[in-house]
């Protein structure tokens, strides 16, 4: 109950958080993401928020829309491979799409019940420059995601 709420509390932080960034600052984002995507040899592609996503499983049914409640199994790790939030990987987790970080909430339009993916999330659509206890600043957030409900 203690880490749910600690992730409520950080999830509404971050969706009060806003920063602009440079264009400069975006693009180094981005060619850290690039570096990764390459060496990781999977095919992401790239929306034009800036978000990376590897679809693994569409999933079935209809795509999950903004106004739904998801149910998801996640675990998120930084670029270098540090894991910061295991604790979701066999436990899933119950939000309204709109109420988590923009990036998720793109990552998530592109799934249905059942689905599986891999998101790369720029700062700039994720924690953004709060630093967090295993998250510094400025951070970009690689996440495997699976949805196992919808409603």
């Amino acid at each position: 109950m203690k880490k749910t709420l600690f992730l409520i509390g950080l999830i509404s932080l971050l969706v009060a958080s806003c920063k602009t960034y440079s264009e400069e600052e975006v693009q180094g984002f981005d060619k850290a993401i690039q570096k990764f995507v390459m060496k990781s040899g999977l095919n992401y592609e790239k929306s034009e928020s800036g978000l990376y996503y590897l679809i693994e499983k569409e999933g079935e049914g209809e795509f999950i829309k903004f106004t739904d409640e998801v149910s998801f199994r996640y675990v998120g790790k930084l670029l270098d491979g540090k894991t910061f939030d295991g604790r979701y990987k066999r436990t899933p987790l119950t939000f309204e799409v709109s109420k988590l970080i923009e990036g998720w909430k793109e990552g998530f339009m592109y799934l249905k019940k059942g689905g599986k993916a891999k998101l790369i999330i720029p700062p700039t659509l994720g924690y953004g420059e709060n630093q967090l206890p295993e998250i510094p600043a400025n951070s970009i957030l690689y996440f495997e995601v699976e949805v196992v409900d919808v409603k």
